[in-house]
């Protein structure tokens, strides 16, 4: 990045826990004023990363950088940083005002200062006249919008979130990723978001880092990472993982090697009459499984050549009698080569 200065470097990063290696020698820079997703399964090393950035645990090897400044044997609160964690981590016995000013009050900011930065940070996060009412008072989304207020008042340059929705329900959840992306573009700090929801991370961020093993499989925005897998892992854990590999990519595609088309891609045409054009490729199969999900249904293929197939097809004029009919039925599965891409 020679135009602008990265908020977070890592380099080099390791962590290891006794004989276990959690973090396996990262290289990663999140711009200034970015929403960076760390997207990975349960043990991957993204939160272990967020808590190296936050100084709650110190690199077995390499170095932490905020802003170009090497932070890496800094303590927590010499840091530019804030974290907000899915427990929101709110004192329970304060009202909502002395919860957003506490940071504040800790740093010895003035009275009158401190009172006029809280109630600005909560106007941010649309929380105005709130202020008296105590945590247990407060729905789910509103107690985590006390949280980001009482980062936000501290004027971070970077903020942390580990995955500060997963205790949300599905409806809110939904609705704070709208929330989060609107007051990351409101206030332009640097959020770095740990979760292991691909969703999310596809919705909200600018850019992906997709973890596995301690390691970073690939970096690249969301389009990139969904349409351009880097890996067999990223394709099958962001988004369905439709792989055509072995005998089956010789048959189906003329060429050896591992491919994946993703089952939006794939068009489900009853029988085995369906042509494929000059740009695109077709396979034959048998639906073994059919799967109604309202909008969508989703049906598992058994290619004739080898392997399995999902092809997700939008319900636009059938119910779920319609679509149930079809498992046994014989298929042809058509879709462009331009959606097609080889992984290693």
């Amino acid at each position: 990045m020679p135009d602008q200065e990265a908020a977070v470097g890592l380099r080099g990063l390791r962590k290891d826990f006794g004989p276990v290696t959690a973090v396996d020698g990262i290289d990663l820079e999140v711009r200034d004023g970015e929403f960076f997703a760390m997207l990975g399964p349960s043990g991957s090393g993204k939160t272990t990363v967020l808590r190296m950035i936050a100084g709650f645990e110190t690199p077995t090897a390499g170095t932490v950088e905020l802003g170009g400044r090497d932070v890496t044997r800094l303590a927590p609160f010499e840091r530019d940083v804030n974290t907000v964690f899915q427990d929101y981590a709110l004192f329970p016995h304060m009202n909502v005002l002395a919860n957003v000013e506490y940071g504040l009050r800790v740093k010895r900011v003035a009275r009158a200062e401190r009172r006029e930065r809280a109630l600005a940070a909560l106007r941010s996060v649309r929380l105005e006249g709130f202020e008296g009412r105590r945590p247990g008072e407060l729905s789910g989304g509103q107690r985590q919008r006390v949280a980001l207020a009482r980062a936000l008042v501290n004027r971070p340059r970077v903020l942390l979130l580990d995955e500060p929705l997963g205790a949300l329900d599905l409806k809110l959840r939904e609705e704070m990723q709208v929330e989060l992306k609107e007051l990351q573009r409101e206030v332009g700090i640097t959020f770095l978001f740990v979760t292991h929801d691909q969703e999310e991370a596809l919705t909200m961020s600018d850019r992906v880092a997709v973890f596995d093993r301690g390691r970073i499989e690939q970096v690249g925005t969301p389009a990139e990472v969904y349409e351009r897998p880097a890996t067999a892992f990223v394709a099958g854990f962001v988004g369905t993982s439709n792989l055509i590999s072995g005998a089956a990519a010789e048959k189906v595609l003329g060429r050896p090697g591992t491919y994946s088309v993703r089952p939006e891609k794939l068009r489900v045409v009853l029988g085995e009459s369906a042509a494929a054009g000059p740009d695109e490729h077709a396979a034959a199969g048998t639906v073994a499984e059919v799967v109604y999900a309202g909008a969508a249904t989703r049906f598992v293929v058994d290619l004739d050549a080898g392997g399995r197939l999902i092809a997700l097809q939008q319900n636009l004029q059938v119910s779920s009698m319609d679509v149930m009919a079809l498992r046994g039925a014989r298929v042809r599965l058509v879709w462009q080569r331009r959606h097609e891409f080889a992984i290693t």
